[in-house]
């Protein structure tokens, strides 16, 4: 038999490309940002449970809040792919590195959310679905289409798309919203400041190179940081209070305090000195302290002390 290496290495590269078109269709996902929103949507419905809730709920929360959330991402590539082509950070991402065309990213996005909204509506209820298209709408329309690109307090009033989620994990449960859902609420979007501007002072040369009025461009670093501290401050307070106003006990008030302790911490030495690494160090843990924070509440829920 005669060998033809010219087929197979053919064929390899056609893998090989499958591969890395799925890949980059994966990655305007954003996955881990999708298991973080996961995480607290998780968290709110084991508290509005009392305890693990059906099985099979949690799997279809899980698979809409995901195609929501990746779907909200994807139109983020398409509408953000001018701004994306002038930041190192980001310019080498699929849409303005020419690996996907900007419609392809466009019908990735309202194809994933159509499913996301019908999944939802069908099998969970149509308030969990429509608080999951809301969160999309509000992140694309009126955070990325409008705030980003026009204020400084972008992140502070866009910070409430993602806020949604445990919105959509306590109406997936009960079929209504009430007050700890919206605590929850409240918490996440206190979280969203100091987190995404501790990230702004790591890329603000790509920030200002983009034109992208976030805080450390137009106010300058001492005021980035001081907010930063400023929203630490009220921010875990809240997370203790909580504890006051719903089901959860020791687990979730002596996690909180713990990770609290170390958010400020973390916040004050930033404060102090604004240099690269401690705004680093903040940014990263702050994705683990909200992590760890709602799996508190469901360890909580699900043990009880």
């Amino acid at each position: 038999m005669i060998d033809q290496p010219g087929v197979a290495g053919s064929q390899a590269v056609k893998g090989g490309s499958i591969i890395s078109l799925a890949s980059d269709y994966l990655s305007m996902t954003k996955p881990p940002i999708i298991i973080l929103l996961v995480i607290t949507a998780l968290g709110a419905m084991f508290l509005a449970a009392g305890g693990p809730p059906p099985l099979v709920l949690v799997i279809l929360v899980c698979v809409g809040g995901s195609l929501g959330a990746g779907g909200a991402n994807a139109l983020n590539h398409y509408l953000e792919q001018d701004i994306d082509s002038l930041m190192s950070r980001t310019r080498q991402r699929p849409v303005p590195g020419k690996r996907i065309p900007p419609r392809a990213a466009l019908a990735f996005g309202v194809l994933l959310n159509g499913l996301a909204f019908a999944l939802l509506a069908l099998w969970v209820n149509v308030l969990a679905a429509s608080l999951t298209m809301a969160a999309t709408l509000f992140y694309v329309l009126v955070y990325t289409s409008w705030l980003k690109r026009n204020t400084p307090h972008n992140i502070v009033i866009g910070g409430a798309a993602g806020s949604i989620p445990p919105l959509v994990g306590w109406a997936a449960v009960t079929g209504s919203l009430s007050l700890p859902a919206l605590y929850l609420f409240t918490i996440i979007f206190f979280w969203t400041p100091p987190h995404f501007w501790a990230l702004a002072l790591l890329i603000e040369k790509d920030y200002a190179q983009a034109r992208i009025p976030m805080l450390p461009v137009v106010a300058g670093r001492p005021t980035t940081v001081a907010n930063i501290f400023l929203y630490s401050v009220v921010l875990i307070p809240l997370t203790l209070v909580f504890a006051l106003i719903s089901t959860v006990g020791w687990i979730y008030l002596g996690s909180a305090a713990a990770l609290g302790t170390i958010f400020l911490l973390f916040a004050w030495q930033l404060k102090r000195n604004d240099s690269r690494p401690r705004a680093r160090k903040l940014y990263l843990y702050s994705l683990l302290y909200l992590a760890l924070l709602f799996v508190a509440m469901i360890a909580d829920t699900t043990i009880g002390l």
